[in-house]
């Protein structure tokens, strides 16, 4: 799919200013489009927008399709007349800086469970109706995920292959059994997901009437502990009896890592996927396509070919690598959706094969300047190396910001980076490497918001390896301030990337 010249912000709706802890989709979100819009950036791009599990990673979710219910807005549920002030009086005071987790997720818990006791015997015979035609449109996966989480929350949070083996194996009459036990908690989450999608369709439409659009997220693999991988076990190559992952997600050793990277995500049976047509992935980019506006995949090169490591093993060193179906799969999702609006994340240790299925779609690719400054003439990352056809990022959630990256260069990549540069930006070196992205011919040029708020290796969003300690990073309510919009609106016309008038 073509795409004009334009240019946008990265920012997860968790890192948005909010007095309950986390961010959400209130009024700092419409705050934030409207910076957008003022500026003349036209994409706003996010994490993915499942509900998180462990870790609080966006990239291992309870499912593939359903929203995280702590993005929801209390407020709007308050105007909505689902909760009262009242309701808010003993929500606790937070650090503006960043998300603690723990806390914000006790403090919305109970806020949630009311707006849903309350719509339950309050919703009017439209919100009703609308209601009964959300779960009927959204079923394929709705009921499935609605009672899942019944069951976890009623197990105590433990992993579905834990739970007794007629559960685990979704033997019919004791689903059913429990889907009659667990009648007042499946409606809860399903009401949960109602209004997550509610209040994103209408923040959602706002971004388009503004002249915005989303970019969102799939990872390529999901949890094993999930609604999907629960309810569409033949999807997955999982064993027969510990329902554990038969063959385990990862990327092999490499410079970054002399033991590879080792996931845990269960592979897909790209087999019994392929002999179904590939439905559940295209029940899947349907979900996202309802979404946002495009959809970057997280590590395409595994539509190619996958590293496959067997349970049991700790690292991701002996694995083996295994084709995948990508050509067959986006003939199918091209076939069903036509032009299709998608980033390819082709960044790693990428080969022609990975290549000629990203531009077989013509799907762009990214590009990100940090990783251009080793010293080689036919760095890709380069910026005399593009093509149009790609995003530019300054950095992604998996980098340093601008400025702690700058901090830990090696000085030949410092004495590199300052060379191509010519001289720094007086306004700072974040600037220098925004205005190198923008400067370049890549279509799409996509900056992280710390970059242009300037902020140091404090406000990295992740560490990738680490488990815990990532995701947190918020920025407080007026950073986006008039004098930031000035200079990123300024930069953004010089560089003819603004909309064009028509």
């Amino acid at each position: 799919m073509p795409f004009r010249r334009s240019s946008g912000l990265l920012l997860h709706p968790t890192s948005f200013p909010s007095r309950f802890g986390i961010g959400d989709m209130g009024l700092e979100a419409y705050r934030f489009i409207d910076f957008l819009a003022d500026n003349n950036q036209q994409y706003w791009q996010l994490l993915p927008l499942g509900p998180t599990g462990y870790g609080n990673s966006p990239y291992m979710c309870y499912s593939a399709m359903a929203g995280n219910p702590f993005l929801i807005s209390p407020d709007r549920l308050r105007d909505e007349g689902l909760l009262t002030d009242e309701d808010f009086a003993q929500v606790p005071g937070f650090p503006l800086d960043t998300v603690d987790f723990d806390r914000a997720i006790q403090t919305k818990l109970p806020l949630l469970q009311k707006a849903s006791e309350n719509f339950k015997v309050q919703a009017t015979s439209m919100q009703q109706t609308e209601f009964a035609g959300f779960c009927e449109s959204k079923a394929h996966w709705l009921e499935d995920y609605a009672l899942f989480m019944a069951l976890k929350d009623t197990f105590q949070g433990t992993s579905w292959h834990t739970w007794e083996p007629a559960i685990a194996k979704r033997q019919p009459e004791t689903l059913e059994l429990w889907r009659t036990k667990l009648t007042a908690e499946i409606f809860h989450h399903k009401y949960l997901q109602f209004e997550f999608f509610r209040q994103w369709t209408e923040l959602k439409r706002y971004a388009n009437l503004r002249g915005i659009k989303i970019i969102g997220d799939i990872p390529i693999y999901v949890s094993h502990d999930s609604a999907d991988v629960w309810s569409h076990p033949e999807t997955f190559c999982l064993e027969e009896e510990s329902r554990l992952p038969a063959l385990m997600a990862g990327v092999p050793p490499d410079y970054f890592s002399a033991t590879g990277q080792l996931w845990g995500n269960p592979v897909y049976n790209w087999e019994q996927l392929q002999a179904d047509n590939f439905h559940w992935w295209v029940q899947r980019f349907q979900s996202i396509f309802d979404c946002v506006d495009v959809t970057r995949i997280d590590h395409f090169r595994g539509f190619d070919a996958y590293w496959a490591v067997p349970q049991g093993e700790k690292t991701a060193m002996n694995g083996t690598w295994i084709k995948a179906p990508g050509t067959a799969l986006f003939d199918v999702i091209q076939e069903k959706f036509g032009s299709l609006p998608i980033i390819a994340e082709d960044l790693g240790v990428i080969t022609p094969e990975v290549e000629a299925l990203r531009d077989k779609f013509e799907f762009p690719g990214m590009k990100i300047l940090q990783f251009a400054f080793g010293g080689a003439r036919d760095n890709a990352f380069l910026p005399f190396n593009y093509v149009r056809n790609c995003v530019v990022y300054t950095g992604t959630h998996d980098n340093d910001t601008t400025i702690g990256w700058f901090e830990q260069l090696q000085p030949y990549e410092r004495d590199f980076f300052l060379g191509y540069l010519g001289c720094v930006d007086p306004q700072g070196i974040h600037w220098s490497l925004i205005r190198l992205a923008l400067s370049s011919i890549a279509d799409i040029a996509i900056l992280p918001v710390q970059d242009i708020l300037g902020l140091g290796n404090i406000a990295r969003m992740n560490f990738p390896g680490k488990e815990e300690g990532n995701w947190g990073w918020r920025y407080r309510s007026g950073a986006l301030n008039q004098e930031i919009g000035d200079r990123l609106n300024s930069l953004t016309n010089l560089y003819g990337r603004a909309p064009i008038k028509e």
